[in-house]
């Protein structure tokens, strides 16, 4: 603890592995090697803001050097290595700011100093901190050294952004991925801060203090110290004067925003926004909680109402609850990605607050669209399934009877929408029942040939060998000759006809013989056949010079 320092997260910043908070295990584990004299040649310490990657790495540098050992380190009365170390003067210590000296020449710099033995201390110690701003060529020239360094040479990387830094690297390093603490224990200690330091705030603004610092030790001392200079001498700081200070609002606010949201209501939708935004809320923090807000609604079912949750009181948990029942989990995913997709686009606007009320209007009317595709698709299938019924002999009632009591029904069902809505309907309905089934080729060329699709029948009959044909996929190989454009004219009408996408694929087997072929090769075997009967050797004995060139079949044949 620096007592001297008026700032907070420098004043209680740990000294000792026994300090910290939320990185027991990793603190076990490098005071454990330390003790059995098994220390790493380098340590890389990774993990976001404020968690403690170069506390950690001050720490490891006096349990090193401390003339007390590991097992005595010093927490008050500090030896004069580990005073030296905490007020970053000591002549063995290098903490280094990788951001400032990130060239090759800086690392050749320091690795030639690092060929001296240490003056004063067991040790002489590297500690690079936002490593990942090192060049390419910086980082290759430590590889060597990191790998067989001297025996009183450690080095102690810091970084937030582990994915820059080379693998080369992180795998001569001892590497401990530093964790978020944890809400629970992070509230715990700024709690003690805080009465340690005569302050009046209560419990419900040190749990925002918690959630805004998102597991950030530092960020929540520095949000605790904002807090204890806005406080009021005669009262408590509460949660919304914390709200104010750190520009943060009541969820009471954004779920009822929600609720009138889903049922269509413009007017107060936008009214809870405007108050919302007079509170000096933000655009984009308003959009992230309105994410968390989502968020709770589609998962309220698998998360736990505990004291370790900060997110939620037990009223807004029930809000959440009840509104997580009326709404579908498509609308919510819809919702998602349209308000990322608004997250996005806020930089590109000039009056961001403007954009939000657009976002939400948006909103509105895509969740109406919603409501209406839904009731649509059930009258679509009420329809189908009272069609169906009519065409089943076992029922006894009447053909008439079911349309009618179908259409009675429909009418019910759609009472409240407009005129136009109900004639699109019954059009799709009409559509969808005149759609063909094609189950082979030939029925393929039949049908263009009843449709008057010369040129794709002719294409089909000429320039095409069937491969495979399927339901919804047809195979084909094909000759020189094929039209550029048929695949394309194929594809459109058979969605046209059936009413659904179709997949022609080219294949590179021969595939069977084209229909015009294979109706030339039948028409010769027929007359060769004939050739070879009764009756055409009959006509041959009394016309010699007859010929057989043609056979038509008549509709008995």
């Amino acid at each position: 603890m620096n007592k001297n320092s008026k700032v907070l997260a420098l004043k209680y910043r740990p000294k000792t592995f026994k300090d910290l908070i939320g990185q027991e295990i990793i603190a076990e584990t490098i005071y454990n090697s330390i003790k059995q004299n098994r220390s790493a040649n380098a340590y890389l310490f990774t993990g976001i803001r404020g968690v403690g990657k170069t506390t950690i790495a001050r720490i490891v540098a006096k349990a090193l050097n401390c003339k007390n050992g590991i097992e005595n380190l010093c927490k008050d009365n500090f030896c004069e290595n580990c005073e030296e170390i905490s007020n970053s003067n000591h002549i063995d210590i290098f903490e280094l700011d990788a951001a400032s000296r990130s060239s090759v020449e800086n690392t050749k710099e320091l690795i030639e100093f690092s060929r001296y033995a240490p003056t004063s201390s067991k040790y002489k110690i590297y500690i690079l901190d936002e490593c990942h701003m090192l060049s390419r060529q910086a980082w290759n020239s430590l590889l060597k050294t990191l790998e067989e360094p001297p025996e009183y040479l450690k080095f102690i990387f810091a970084t937030t952004e582990i994915n820059k830094v080379p693998v080369t690297i992180v795998s001569r390093c001892q590497r401990f991925d530093l964790s978020r603490v944890n809400s629970e224990e992070l509230f715990k200690f700024i709690k003690e801060v805080k009465n340690k330091e005569n302050g009046k705030i209560n419990d419900e603004a040190l749990k925002l203090i918690v959630k805004i610092s998102e597991g950030s030790v530092r960020d929540a001392l520095s949000l605790l110290d904002r807090a204890l200079l806005s406080q009021n001498e005669n009262t408590d700081l509460d949660l919304k004067t914390a709200q104010k200070i750190f520009g943060y609002f009541d969820k009471s606010y954004l779920i009822n925003l929600f609720k009138f949201l889903f049922k269509g209501n413009e007017k107060e939708v936008i009214n809870i926004y405007r108050s919302i935004y007079n509170q000096g809320v933000e655009p984009k923090i308003f959009l992230n909680d309105f994410l968390e807000i989502l968020y709770y609604i589609k998962n309220i079912s698998s998360i736990r109402q505990e004291g370790t949750n900060f997110s939620l009181n037990d009223k807004e948990f029930k809000d959440i609850d009840l509104i997580s029942k009326e709404v579908g989990a498509e609308t919510l995913l819809l919702f998602w990605q349209f308000t990322i997709k608004t997250l996005s686009e806020l930089n590109v606007v000039s009056n961001q607050n403007l954009s939000i009320e657009m976002f939400l209007i948006r909103l509105l009317y895509i969740k109406q669209d919603i409501r209406i595709d839904k009731k649509k698709n059930e009258i679509l299938n009420q329809e189908k399934y009272s069609i169906d019924m009519s065409k089943n002999e076992q029922f006894d009632v009447s053909k008439d009877e079911i349309n009618l009591e179908a259409k009675n029904k429909t009418i019910s069902q759609i009472k409240n929408f407009s005129q136009e809505e109900t004639l699109n309907i019954e059009n799709k309905i009409e559509d969808q029942l005149n759609k063909l089934k094609i189950i082979n080729f030939a029925e393929l060329i039949n049908l263009c040939d009843k449709k008057k699709e010369v040129k794709l029948k002719y294409e089909l009959e000429t320039n095409v060998s069937l491969v495979s044909f399927a339901d919804q996929k047809i195979e084909i190989s094909f000759n020189d000759n094929l039209d550029k454009n048929f695949v394309k004219n194929l594809s459109s009408k058979l969605y046209e006809w059936t009413g659904k996408r179709w997949i022609i694929a080219f294949s590179k087997e021969i595939g069977q013989l084209s229909e015009k072929i294979k109706k030339k090769t039948e028409k010769t075997n027929m007359i060769e056949k004939e050739k070879r009967g009764e009756l055409y050797k009959k006509i041959k004995d009394s016309i010699p010079d007859a010929e057989l060139i043609d056979i038509k079949l008549n509709n008995d044949d």
